[in-house]
C-alpha cells in the first residue's frame, strides 16, 4: 500500500485500534506520535514500533482518537482546539451521541469527521495490535453537515492508506445498522456464554465448533461493551424486544410440540436463519449462498494447512473464503474452502488426485 497522507499522524489511544493504525502508518514511513492517559501504554505502543512520543512543536495533519465511546468526544474536542489546523476523526462505534456532544460544545465540526472501522479482536490492548487489521475491512466514513470536503478526503485516504475499503453513511444510520450486526450479536454471544458458567462439567467437555462459533465474540472487554452499549441503547432494545418476542414463540411451540402448528412455528423460526445467513455478503460482496464449499480433513500437526493452501493455489483456484474447525481432543481439522459453483468439481477432483481426504 503506497500511503497518499502528507504530514504527520497524531493518534490519541494505545489501545488495540490506535497501535494497529500506528503499526500499519509507520511501516509506510508516515511519521507518527501516539500518545495515552495511561503512559505504560503508550511505551508499549511505541516499543512495538506504532510510533514515537509527542513533542511539543508538533502540527500534525491528521488526528485519530482511539478512546473509549464515553470520553471520546470529549477528547475530540481537546484536541480540534489544541491543534487548530488538523483535521481530527475517531473510532468510536457509535457516532451520533459523539457528533451531539461536539455540538452541543460548538467544536469546530468543519474539521471533524466521524469514522468507525469494522474491525478488532476479542483482545485489547496495545499488546494485541496488528498492522494488517483494516486491510480489505470496511471504514464507515459519517461526515456531519458542517465537515469540509478537505476534511473527508484525508480521513478517507487515512482509512485507504491502511488498506481499508471506505463506506460513507450518516451517523444515526451507522448506529442502526452496528446495532444489528455488532451489538445486538454481542448480547446474545454474551447471554449464550454465560449458560456454560454453572453448567456441568462433562457438559461443557462436549462442545463442538458450533458453541464456539456462537459465542467468539463473548470472550470480549465487559468494560468497553458496557459503553458501547449504553450509547447505543435505543436501537439495540429495538432488536432486543423483536428477538424477545420470537423467543417466545418457539419457546410455547417447544413447551407442546404436538400442539397444532407448533412444528411449523419451529420450522419458520430455523427457516428465516437460513434466510439471514444468505444475506450476510462475503467477497466482493457476494452473498455466501452463491459460494459451493469443499470440505477437506486435515491432520492436527505442523504445515498441514500450508500445504493444503499451496496445492489449492497450484491447481489454479481461487478461494472466496475458508473456515477452519477443531476439537481440542481430535486429531483432525476440517477445512471449509469456499469457491464458486464452476470451480467446485475441479477444485474436488483436484484434491481426491493429490490424497486429501474429502468429507
Amino acid at each position: 500500500m503506497n500511503s497518499r497522507i502528507t504530514g504527520s499522524v497524531r493518534i490519541v489511544g494505545a489501545g488495540l485500534l490506535g497501535t494497529s493504525i500506528g503499526l500499519a502508518l509507520t511501516k509506510q514511513g508516515v511519521d507518527v506520535a501516539i500518545t495515552d492517559a495511561s503512559p505504560a501504554s503508550a511505551a508499549l505502543a511505541i516499543d512495538y514500533g506504532a510510533g514515537r512520543a509527542p513533542h511539543a512543536q508538533d502540527e500534525p495533519a491528521i488526528i485519530v482518537v482511539c478512546v473509549p465511546p464515553d470520553i471520546t468526544a470529549s477528547l475530540v474536542a481537546a484536541e480540534l482546539a489544541a491543534f487548530p489546523n488538523a483535521v481530527v476523526t475517531d473510532v468510536a462505534s457509535v457516532k451520533s451521541s459523539v457528533l451531539e456532544a461536539l455540538t452541543a460544545q460548538n467544536a469546530d465540526l468543519s474539521r471533524y469527521v466521524g469514522s468507525h472501522p469494522m474491525a478488532g479482536r476479542e483482545r485489547g490492548g496495545a499488546i494485541s495490535g496488528r498492522a494488517d487489521l483494516f486491510i480489505g475491512r470496511t471504514w464507515v466514513i459519517s461526515p456531519n453537515q458542517e465537515s469540509s470536503q478537505t476534511a473527508v478526503n484525508a480521513v478517507e485516504d487515512l482509512a485507504h492508506a491502511l488498506g481499508a475499503a471506505t463506506a460513507k453513511v450518516a451517523a444515526t444510520d451507522h448506529d442502526r445498522a452496528v446495532a444489528l450486526v455488532s451489538h445486538f450479536p454481542q448480547i446474545v454471544a454474551s447471554l449464550t456464554a454465560g449458560q456454560l458458567v454453572e453448567a456441568d462439567a462433562a457438559d461443557v467437555q462436549l462442545a463442538g465448533q458450533g458453541i464456539r462459533d456462537t459465542i467468539r465474540i463473548a470472550a470480549s472487554d465487559p468494560a468497553l461493551w458496557v459503553q458501547i452499549l449504553s450509547a447505543n441503547a435505543g436501537d439495540v432494545v429495538q432488536l432486543l424486544k423483536s428477538l424477545s418476542r420470537e423467543l417466545d414463540s418457539v419457546i410455547a411451540a417447544l413447551e407442546d410440540p404436538q400442539a397444532p402448528g407448533a412444528l411449523a412455528t419451529i420450522s419458520k423460526a430455523l427457516d428465516r436463519g437460513n434466510q439471514g445467513v444468505s444475506r450476510l455478503p462475503g467477497k466482493h460482496g457476494a452473498q455466501a449462498a452463491a459460494y459451493s464449499i469443499v470440505t477437506v480433513m486435515i491432520d492436527d500437526k505442523p504445515g498441514e494447512l500450508a500445504r493444503l493452501l499451496t496445492e489449492v493455489g497450484e491447481v489454479g483456484v481461487n478461494l472466496e473464503e475458508i473456515k477452519l474447525e477443531h476439537s481440542p481432543s481430535s486429531a483432525v481439522g476440517l477445512v471449509e474452502l469456499f469457491v464458486v459453483p464452476s470451480i467446485e468439481p475441479h477444485l474436488s477432483a483436484e484434491l481426491s488426485n493429490r490424497g486429501w481426504r474429502l468429507v
